[in-house]
């Protein structure tokens, strides 16, 4: 018999749980991933997203395992001895994915419910951004430093991703507690600057995503947009 085929790697699995992540939350789950490994979630969120990983890996498992039992039963093989127990083999393995997936999603629904219900609720008023605010914020997530100029005694923070932030910026931040700075360091040699668990949902809200539209009614042909359309 051919061997047995290798999981596919990929990105993530979809899982059951996704669409209600993405509802929760205002973000699609690549985003939210992506958000996880430059440090721009809070603690909650962050653990949201640590339980979903395991929960993609687990699915991932699954899909493999059904994938190959539909294999064997496909009728590509001799019906044998040796294609009975492959099958039953795989159906326990299959068994032994599912549970273990069942088990990892009942931890991503302990840490998205109360998410789920925060988002429910009446939201308080979030921290008002200025129109570039999140830019800044989401520069200094990925790492930043202030360093003060040796000529001119000017400071400014220096992000890793190139991004140069003022210094008046970064204290109006400060004075909202949405950033800190690691004053254990000198500022001539760079002194480090991250965001604070204010800043992160801040940010985090800033870049959220309308979670519901209104839908857009086609205008008929031959009317504008804003002509009603005529009853019958």
């Amino acid at each position: 018999m051919p061997p047995e085929p290798a999981p596919t790697p990929s990105r993530r699995a979809v899982s059951p749980l996704d669409h209600r992540l993405e509802a929760a939350t205002g973000h699609d789950i690549d985003t939210l991933w992506a958000y996880r490994d430059r440090g721009v979630l809070d603690e909650q969120h962050a653990q949201l997203v640590d339980r979903h990983r395991k929960l993609a890996k687990t699915q991932t498992g699954v899909i493999f395992h059904l994938r190959l039992l539909n294999r064997l039963s496909s009728g590509e093989f001799d019906v044998d001895g040796a294609l009975f127990t492959r099958i039953d083999r795989t159906v326990d393995q299959l068994e032994e994915a599912a549970d273990a997936r069942d088990a990892v999603a009942r931890d991503v629904l302990a840490a998205l419910e109360p998410i789920e219900a925060a988002a429910a609720s009446v939201a308080p008023d979030a921290q008002q951004l200025s129109t570039d605010d999140p830019a800044a914020l989401l520069a200094i997530a990925g790492g930043a430093k202030l360093y003060e100029h040796l000529l001119t005694g000017r400071m400014s923070v220096a992000a890793a991703s190139g991004t140069r932030i003022p210094h008046t910026k970064l204290r109006r931040l400060e004075d909202a507690g949405l950033v800190a700075q690691d004053t254990g360091h000198p500022v001539p040699a760079g002194q480090p600057v991250a965001l604070t668990d204010a800043g992160r949902a801040a940010l985090f809200a800033a870049r959220r995503a309308p979670t519901t539209q209104t839908p857009k009614v086609p205008a008929r042909p031959g009317t504008s947009p804003s002509t009603p359309a005529q009853r019958r």
